[in-house]
């Protein structure tokens, strides 16, 4: 039997729609691959290559071995002290997890947020890659909406990018405690975890923070938790242009706001940075590296500055 393709014709707007994406993919590939050349080559592998340990054997312990590689269940089956003996592992998983909610294709320059989040995701993936080195992807909302498990090669980074920029979520809203349990039930051996969010928590604030930080330090203890947040300068900061109407795209509630009043925009600008401040506070709290990146700005400064720094903690 032969399998025949179904004859349902394919409108010239689905042809233009598949040749733009696939553009944008190819050329947001080569300026990743460009970034990476310029900006990163050898401070990933300098950073995070050799940082996990795979078990090898067991052997009798001797003076001078540290005490806390005993391995009690066979020291005491065999009545003998032994201790366990570890290579240094071959590659790393890294897995990316990437807000896709309402609130991330918010854009005042122009990309998006999103677009934001899927070029350095794309940089984080192509550094991966070059150091042979597996990445997963998982895109969320309120809920997980996508899950790539760890691959390697080209076309896998391709396929990364392209779902992050183009996947349509199912949800709005924004769970980053969901995805972190997604995490911890997926990865069974420790990984690199960059979590890419705008961190638009929502209301009630306090007690979403708190929730965070308490998945955060549980997904901490198993893995290298990295947190990334995406930030749009409109989201800090008003232009004067009078009385405007504002929709949350997450939960679609609209108010009314004066820009043209001084007072507006400065309590608007005070409060939007207070609540910025207290997230990131709420997040290195934990020993957790934090990036802030700014749409519209040159980023990998930023990203560079991180990896010289964990390069000299580690060192």
């Amino acid at each position: 039997m032969i399998a025949r393709k179904s004859s349902t014709p394919v409108s010239v707007q689905d042809e233009a729609r598949a040749a733009e994406i696939l553009g944008r993919v190819r050329r947001m590939e080569v300026r990743t691959n460009r970034l990476v050349d310029d900006s990163l080559a050898g401070r990933y592998a300098s950073v995070f290559k050799g940082r996990g340990m795979d078990f090898d054997r067991v052997r009798n312990y001797v003076p001078g071995d540290d005490v806390r590689t005993i391995d009690w269940n066979v020291t005491a089956r065999t009545g003998e002290a032994h201790i366990k003996l570890f290579t240094e592992e071959r590659e790393l998983t890294i897995l990316l997890m990437i807000d896709i909610s309402a609130s991330s294709d918010f854009g005042s320059v122009p990309d998006s947020k999103r677009e934001l989040a899927a070029e350095a995701a794309g940089v984080l993936a192509a550094s991966a890659i070059r150091n042979r080195d597996k990445v997963g992807l998982i895109l969320f909302s309120d809920a997980v909406e996508l899950y790539i498990p760890p691959g390697k090669g080209r076309m896998h980074i391709m396929r990364l990018i392209r779902e992050t920029l183009f996947f349509q979520p199912a949800n709005t809203g924004t769970d980053i405690s969901k995805a972190l349990d997604f995490v911890n039930q997926v990865a069974h051996r420790r990984s690199v975890v960059f979590l890419v969010s705008d961190f638009c928590l929502g209301d009630p604030l306090e007690e979403r923070l708190s929730l965070l930080r308490n998945k955060l330090q549980t997904t901490r203890r198993r893995h290298d938790v990295i947190a990334v947040s995406v930030t749009d300068p409109r989201e800090e900061t008003l232009p004067d242009v009078g009385r405007v109407l504002i929709e949350d795209a997450e939960n679609q509630q609209v108010v009314e706001i004066d820009t043209g009043s001084a007072k507006v925009r400065d309590a608007y600008e005070k409060t939007s940075r207070a609540r910025r401040e207290r997230t990131a506070g709420r997040i290195r709290s934990l020993g957790v590296d934090l990036l802030e990146f700014y749409n519209g700005e040159n980023w990998m400064p930023e990203l560079m500055s991180f990896f010289r720094n964990r390069r000299q903690r580690s060192g």
